[in-house]
């Protein structure tokens, strides 16, 4: 159990702002701070909080999306000098790839961060994960698009023990995966907690509307994550991280929903064991575990109450509702750009889903469309996953466009008419 100096890539998100409350809470048994945060990084959509976490942290380099530094240098400055700061200026770096230079900030200087926590939001998460892995920093990864487009790429980057997962799934089977060997595993259990639509069936799902997509019952995401729940596309994501990241075969990891969220995957072992991971649904517990790997941040979430009586509850997928997770899986055999066909397609569908233009089924559907039609590469490289992801999101936008003349737009009740 060490200091350890930690950069926050999406830091204004979701994992970001509860990684920053774990900075702040987290302390060594002498009292000092455990984590000190050397960089961040967001897209520049919450430059007030951005600014203010900056200042709160006194992080030396500060990378946004946009190309203007202007408006966040004033910022900065503004709420440096309320704080008795006044001297504070981090370096900021601009633009597109603002986070991938964020990833490898101080890299064998005296600044080098031990962990890069890895926050952002879908693929464009690839180029950062790769940033960092070309340090001698841990990856706490909890960006999974980015090793699931990437695939052997991210594997190939990646030293033994360097990528630890924050996804609280793959998180858990961590955990659960410290009570045997690798060729004692026979299974892993991936828990899915059915989401805002769990026990519907296909018919009742034509009609869901964006906001009731987005009333997850038990967490509390971004809006693409919080839809990929909704679909089961998330739970598919997961599947391939879950095979990717742990060797395990796809035919021997499945999904099952758990609708209370507190049993966040199991490993069943050859010997008929399944050691299961839980704790209330808190994204704090797998950031914390993300930052200290292999050593628990004690306090980090609250535990279970056992003086409480609770029922805990496992249903099968029903993949006729819910074809995501298979999809998935085949996307997965198929291997190579195909599921960065996959994740790219979703995110061009869940965007037209919320701007009203299709249906919540046409999502998954044409998704699958569009990986029927795609021919993958023989060789991965950075540079075939950014053309596949690129024609995927021009193809996917075609049969979306061809979607709408059909009638599915929006009608007075927000519904989608002709589904």
């Amino acid at each position: 159990m060490q200091h350890r100096k930690v950069i926050i890539l999406g830091s204004t998100g979701s994992i970001g702002t509860q990684a920053l409350d774990v900075v702040d809470q987290a302390t060594l048994p002498d009292g000092t701070p455990r984590f000190a945060v050397t960089a961040l990084s967001a897209g520049g959509a919450k430059l007030e909080l951005l600014a203010e976490q900056a200042v709160r942290t006194r992080a030396l380099a500060v990378g946004i999306a946009t190309d203007d530094a202007g408006p966040l240098r004033a910022l900065i400055a503004t709420r440096a000098a309320a704080a008795g700061l006044g001297g504070y200026a981090p370096e900021i770096v601009t633009g597109p790839d603002a986070s991938t230079a964020i990833a490898a900030w101080g890299a064998g200087t005296g600044d080098a961060a031990d962990v890069v926590l890895n926050g952002i939001t879908g693929s464009i998460g690839l180029a950062p994960t790769l940033a960092a892995l070309g340090t001698t920093a841990i990856l706490a990864l909890a960006n999974k698009e980015s090793l699931i487009v990437g695939g052997a790429l991210v594997k190939g980057a990646a030293s033994p023990g360097q990528l630890v997962p924050v996804d609280s799934e793959h998180s858990a089977l961590a955990q659960a995966l410290r009570s045997g060997t690798a060729g004692e595993v026979e299974k892993l259990v991936v828990t899915a907690s059915g989401g805002p639509f769990r026990g519907r069936s296909r018919d009742e799902l034509a009609h869901v509307t964006p906001e009731q997509a987005l009333k997850h019952p038990t967490w509390d995401m971004g809006p693409m994550v919080t839809t990929n729940s909704a679909t089961l596309v998330n739970k598919g994501l997961e599947v391939i991280e879950a095979h990717l990241l742990f060797d395990v075969p796809l035919e021997n990891i499945e999904a099952v929903v758990h609708p209370q969220s507190v049993v966040h995957s199991m490993v069943q072992f050859t010997d008929g064991s399944t050691i299961a991971q839980a704790s209330p649904p808190d994204m704090r517990l797998p950031i914390a575990l993300g930052l200290g790997w292999p050593d628990r941040v004690p306090g980090a979430a609250q535990p279970c109450d056992w003086t409480k009586a609770a029922t805990w509850t496992f249903e099968p997928l029903d993949n006729a509702a819910f074809p995501a997770v298979e999809l998935a899986k085949n996307a997965a055999r198929r291997g190579s750009t195909c599921p960065a066909v996959y994740n790219a397609a979703n995110e061009e569908a869940v965007h037209a889903f919320h701007a009203g233009r299709i249906g919540f089924l046409d999502i998954v559907d044409t998704i699958a469309e569009v990986l029927s039609e795609h021919a993958p590469v023989s060789e991965l490289t950075l540079e075939s996953v950014l053309n596949a992801e690129e024609w995927a999101r021009r193809r996917t936008n075609e049969v979306l466009a061809a979607k709408a003349p059909a009638g599915r737009r929006p009608d007075a009740g927000g519904r989608t008419q002709g589904s």
